[in-house]
This record gives structure tokens, C-alpha cells and sequence, in this order.
């Protein structure tokens, strides 16, 4: 990566695993302004999930969905509180399981296991998609679902198949906590002091709406957006932009749609222009 980010003022909306990403934007010499998008709690009532962590085990399925790295840790946390840990993995072990894109696959890997299918698209699309492929007919298939996403027309496309589902969502989203850092960081862009805004989940662009209108600050949002470089991972993030209207000034080349492809590319990008003067409000 020859083309440093020395001086250069990036934001990135905090989700699962942006510590990882603040931390390679920094080795690269960024700023980096960090806007938590909301806290990640435990489902409220442990009860189902407990439930499902048991028939998991009690009776294996024959398939397994992971939707995000962060859904199988929660349930681990769980598992192991509750003396588990060896009949579920072992459960685990015995069961074809399908990663929605990369990060399920490297919680499975914190565990020993790898998955067997991985979606090309790390979307809901892209399961139903890669699941129209296997032979599903009479089998058992758990869902570990995400917060803030209607997951019925998933789950729909899944029993089309022939599949029994079998859900659980194991974490949820307190977004109030951080609503006052997200206009922050809309008054921020909107004034010109930072660089460029890095997006790495189609959510993250959602996040950013639903606040600018909780606060009646979307004309700002525009005037953000854009006022400030916007840099997306890749396709899905950007298709998402576009649908609200907004524009992708960088992205990765090559569909090498991960973190370090982005940075480079934001390098590369803001190399030819200076670092904005950020002087005012500090």
C-alpha cells in the first residue's frame, strides 16, 4: 500500500468489527473518527434462545444458516455459560453450514470449524440465492437472524424449498445511545472537516437516515454526503447509497470487496488532494 492516509481525517460508523478497521486505517496514519452506530446487547430474554441452543443439540440440523459472526458469538456466550460448549460444537460439526459472506466464516474458524457453503453476495439475497442450489427437501435448517431486518421473506424462500426453519436472533440494537454521536458526525462532514466517510454494511447507510430523520436533519445528511468523499467496500453498500440518493466516490477495484482493498483505495483517492483544514471546532 504505497499512498499513505498521513493527515487525513476519516470517518467510519462503529458496528461488529470496525475496532479491526480504526485500527488499519491508523497504521496507515489516518485520523480516524469513530461514531459508535449503536450497542450490541444480548437477546433481552434469554429463554429462546436457550430453547433453540438446546434442540441444536438434542437434535441436530441438517443445515445451519450464519448470518453474521457477531449472532454465533452471542450464541457461544450463552453455550458456554450454560456448561454446553462441547455437545454444541460437536452438534456444530455434524451440521452443512452456509456463512452469509466472510464474517461467519471466520467466527466458525475462532471454533475449529469452517463452512461449507459461503454466499458469493453477503446479503439475504445472496442465501436464497446459493440455498436454491442445495437439495433442502425434508430437511431441518436453523436461522441465526440479525436485529432491524425483516427476515420473513427469507424464511418464505427457505420453506419454498422444502426446508423446516428453525430461527433464533441472539442479539439486539440500543440505537438511542448513540444518536447524539451520529449528528455529530453529520455536523462534521457537513461542515467540511472530514475527509472522507468510509462504509462497510448496507446498514450503516440505513443508520444514517433513520437518525437524520429521528433529529429532522435530512436536508443535512444531504448536504453531508454530498460535501464529503464517500468510500463503500463494494456493491451492496453502494447499491444501497444509490437507493437513498447518494453518491460512491471510491471503492475497491477488482471485486476485492474487504477492508484493506478499501483503504488502499482511499489512499490512492485522497493522495491527490489535500487534507482539509480542520482548525475550526477543535
Amino acid at each position: 500500500m504505497p499512498e499513505k492516509l498521513t493527515g487525513y481525517r476519516i470517518l467510519i460508523l462503529e458496528t461488529r468489527e470496525e475496532a479491526q478497521f480504526s485500527r488499519l486505517l491508523k497504521d496507515q496514519g489516518a485520523d480516524v473518527m469513530q461514531c459508535p452506530m449503536f450497542t450490541i446487547k444480548d437477546a433481552p430474554d434469554p429463554a429462546p434462545v436457550e430453547a433453540w441452543i438446546k434442540r441444536f443439540i438434542d437434535q441436530p440440523c441438517d443445515d445451519l444458516v450464519l448470518t453474521t459472526g457477531e449472532g454465533l458469538r452471542r450464541i457461544m456466550t450463552v453455550v458456554r455459560k450454560r456448561d454446553l460448549e462441547q455437545p454444541f460444537i460437536a452438534a456444530l460439526a455434524r451440521t452443512r453450514t452456509l456463512a452469509r459472506g466472510p464474517k461467519p466464516g471466520r467466527a466458525l474458524r475462532e471454533l475449529g470449524l469452517e463452512a461449507q457453503v459461503t454466499t458469493e453476495k453477503p446479503t439475504s439475497e445472496g442465501i436464497v440465492e446459493t440455498l436454491a442450489k442445495l437439495d433442502l427437501a425434508g430437511h431441518r435448517l436453523a436461522l441465526q437472524l440479525y436485529p432491524e431486518r425483516d427476515h420473513s421473506a427469507l424464511i418464505k424462500a427457505i420453506t419454498a424449498r422444502g426446508a423446516t426453519v428453525d430461527p433464533v436472533l441472539p442479539y439486539i440494537y440500543d440505537s438511542q445511545a448513540a444518536e447524539a454521536h451520529i449528528v455529530n458526525a453529520i455536523e462534521e462532514m457537513a461542515a467540511g472537516r472530514v475527509d472522507a466517510i468510509a462504509l462497510t454494511s448496507s446498514g450503516q447507510v440505513r443508520r444514517l437516515v433513520d437518525a437524520a430523520k429521528a433529529n429532522r436533519l435530512e436536508a443535512r445528511l444531504r448536504e453531508a454526503m454530498a460535501n464529503t468523499p464517500v468510500a463503500s467496500i463494494g456493491p451492496v453498500v453502494s447499491e444501497e447509497l444509490t437507493a437513498f440518493g447518494f453518491k460512491t466516490d471510491i471503492a475497491p477495484d477488482n471485486e476485492a470487496f474487504f477492508m484493506r482493498p478499501l483503504i488502499a483505495a482511499m489512499a490512492s483517492s485522497l493522495a491527490q488532494s489535500a487534507p482539509r483544514n480542520r482548525s475550526v471546532g477543535k
